[in-house]
């Protein structure tokens, strides 16, 4: 059986990551039976999550992943797409993944209120009297990375601006259609999905958030994708499950 790794259910998402909810969206669209466990970073193959265990090999990153399960079981994600829509998807990911995700990780992490309503947990296993320092010096190294990849040299208006760009992408192409691409749902989903309930996810107050909440659209999706694939939960990010 297939174990998948993340950091585990948190902040009313399946995942904290948006990578592993990903992972985890394309494992209950293969149908493979799999199992979750919560990572351990210095067995991740990539230092990062999610990573799969399959027969004895680990595997990391949520695309390798997905390009794995594709060549070792046979499983065509995109059964029936275009070359054109294959283009589209893959533009639409890289969106989500390489920009519209940064933008989150600046709100969640670096905005004070945000970072004690969910981040900050994540130090809970660091004894008490280190935790500060512990904790300082992540964020400190994360506002580094986020400085490098670019989002980071902007301002917070900036930032939004550039999120909400990306956000309001996705409800366009989206428009009246049950699933991305059309009416069934195929590998792009998987990533859609899980980048819309993070930027919906209520917890995190941001402009950013309010945008991507605005598009009933997106909320829809996300209870249509809930009910599909997530048939033991009720809502994800205050999107009611619906078919």
């Amino acid at each position: 059986m297939i174990t998948l790794y993340g950091s585990g259910p948190n902040f009313g998402l399946p995942d904290a990551s948006p990578f592993v909810t990903k992972a985890e969206t394309l494992l209950r669209m293969s149908k493979l039976p799999f199992k979750k466990a919560l990572m351990s970073f210095s067995k991740a193959p990539k230092g990062k999550i999610p990573y799969i265990e399959d027969d004895g090999q680990l595997l990391g990153d949520s695309t390798l992943i997905r390009w794995h399960l594709e060549k070792k079981y046979g499983i065509d994600f995109d059964q029936g797409l275009t070359a054109e829509q294959l283009a589209i998807a893959w533009a639409f990911e890289k969106m989500a993944e390489d920009n519209l995700y940064w933008a989150s990780v600046y709100f969640r992490w670096m905005i004070d209120d945000n970072f004690r309503k969910g981040p900050v947990n994540f130090f809970k296993g660091v004894p008490a009297p280190v935790r500060p320092v512990v904790v300082s010096m992540i964020r400190r190294r994360l506002r580094k990375t986020l400085h490098g990849q670019g989002i980071g040299r902007h301002s917070a208006d900036e930032i939004t601006a550039i999120g909400i760009r990306s956000i309001d992408a996705m409800a366009a192409y989206l428009g009246d259609k049950p699933f991305f691409m059309g009416n069934a749902p195929v590998g792009i989903d998987a990533t859609m999905f899980a980048f819309a309930v993070s930027a919906i996810c209520p917890l995190f107050e941001s402009d950013l958030q309010r945008a991507a909440a605005s598009h009933d659209n997106l909320r829809r999706y996300v209870g249509r994708m809930t009910a599909r694939f997530y048939p033991e939960l009720q809502e994800i990010a205050g999107c009611e499950a619906a078919a």
